[in-house]
């Protein structure tokens, strides 16, 4: 079944860099229609697919090095065979080498059996060492082959970071995250939780989440509404917000709805939390998330976050504009994320912009605004909060504090010093 696995792997990588699909969309499909899959082997589908391409561009550097052929004349088939037995055995501990590589060579073509053999056995030979481009001379290259990013993306952090936090960036972002999870406080205290779930760790910063262990039994923590999954950075968002009891609050790209629902808690549920969002096939996500959390301050609707309507200006007292934005926060969870280009970001700038005046348009006077983003390009970030407060003088920065961290007005969380999603938040204030 394993063998079986592998090719079901094989294909779907090879389909889904053709199409140039979501890699998330693309695994779903797949295994939806592959209903006779065992658990184990879904299990494996999974790991190798995400896993090679997390690591391709160092996979690749790996078989160029041991390549007797040219690179240009190595068949794109036999490359992703390739891959794939090569992730297996450098990142996959429980996967025998031999089984790695006699399963590879099964399902290479005739012609190229003995190549792929050579170049897998090579690497056994090697003690398994990567083949990387000298750091002190070529630090871009070293960083975007150590790391599998795009050589784009590795100048870029070393522009924002310096070469070598940006290299600490990166190191964070290549550890598989901890599932992590906002208690339903309306249910439970997190004391309680935690008492309940073995291995649960609390989270550092945000008040009320949880990392949970790998054997964690999450779909029934879900079911039973005790619990829904927010990484610690989203949390704090929410934290920042800090929603009072009563309050209106508006949700801007609300789905799946994880801050809707910490803002309902926040306010013990009394109070009202409106959440748009664009696409009116997720709405239902929302509605259902609450329903099982046992939320009544919950209401979804589908709407266009660039346009404030007549009903929805200077009404609200908190409003949050998590905005569409390039994602390079989340490489952890999104490696297809790794090789977009760096310049496309530019292309959002716009469309955060119109959404973050639409938004301050729904404030009252006196109240808060909060603009957060997934990722760690200034021009998304600091950057676009400046462009905002020049256009909008009544709005000015305000200070807060979550979990020991103290913020001017902006927050930008990396992995590597807070152990969460790359983040930003700004906190602002309506003054007039």
């Amino acid at each position: 079944m394993a063998a079986s696995a592998r090719a079901l792997a094989l294909e779907l990588l090879l389909r889904t860099e053709a199409a140039r699909q979501y890699a998330n969309l693309s695994l779903d499909a797949a295994l939806s229609r592959e209903q006779g899959l065992s658990a184990p082997d879904r299990s494996l589908v999974t790991t190798l697919f995400y896993g090679v391409i997390e690591h391709r561009i160092t996979l690749d550097a790996v078989i160029d090095g041991l390549s007797s052929i040219s690179p240009s004349a190595i068949e794109r088939r036999v490359r992703m065979i390739l891959r794939l037995a090569l992730y297996q055995l450098r990142w996959c501990d429980r996967i025998p080498d031999h089984a790695a590589i006699n399963e590879a060579v099964a399902l290479t073509p005739r012609r190229s059996k003995g190549f792929v053999n050579a170049v897998l056995r090579s690497f056994c030979r090697r003690d398994k060492a990567l083949i990387l481009p000298c750091r002190a001379a070529d630090p871009i290259g070293y960083l975007s082959v150590r790391y599998s990013v795009s050589p784009a993306l590795a100048e870029r952090f070393c522009a924002i970071f310096g070469a070598a936090r940006a290299e600490a960036v990166l190191e964070a972002f290549s550890h598989t995250p901890r599932v992590t999870v906002r208690v339903n406080t309306k249910k439970l205290s997190r004391e309680e939780f935690l008492a309940r779930v073995e291995g649960a760790q609390a989270t550092k910063h945000a008040p009320f989440g949880v990392h949970l262990p790998e054997n964690a039994p999450l779909h029934a923590l879900l079911d039973q509404g005790l619990c829904f999954v927010q990484d610690e950075a989203s949390q704090i968002c929410v934290a920042a917000l800090d929603p009072k009891e009563g309050e209106r609050v508006l949700d801007l790209c609300a789905a799946p709805g994880s801050k809707s629902f910490g803002a309902a808690l926040t306010m013990g549920d009394r109070g009202a939390v409106h959440s748009f969002d664009l696409h009116a096939n997720k709405i239902s996500l929302i509605e259902r998330g609450a329903a099982r959390l046992g939320l009544s301050s919950v209401t979804a609707a589908a709407a266009d976050a660039r346009n404030a309507t007549p009903e929805t200006v200077g009404v609200f007292d908190t409003v949050l504009a998590d905005v569409p934005c390039s994602g390079y926060g989340v490489l952890a969870k999104k490696p297809d994320i790794r090789y977009k280009s760096v310049e496309e970001a530019a292309g959002l700038l716009p469309v955060q912009a119109a959404i973050l005046d639409a938004a301050a348009s729904c404030v009252r006077v006196g109240g808060t605004l909060v603009y957060s983003t997934c990722t760690l390009l200034p021009e998304e970030n600091e950057e676009q909060v400046r462009a905002f407060l020049s256009r909008h003088p009544d709005f000015a920065l305000t200070p807060f504090t979550v979990g020991g961290i103290c913020a001017d007005g902006m927050l930008t969380l990396t992995p590597e010093l807070y152990g969460t999603d790359g983040f930003f938040i700004a906190k602002l204030r309506r003054n007039i």
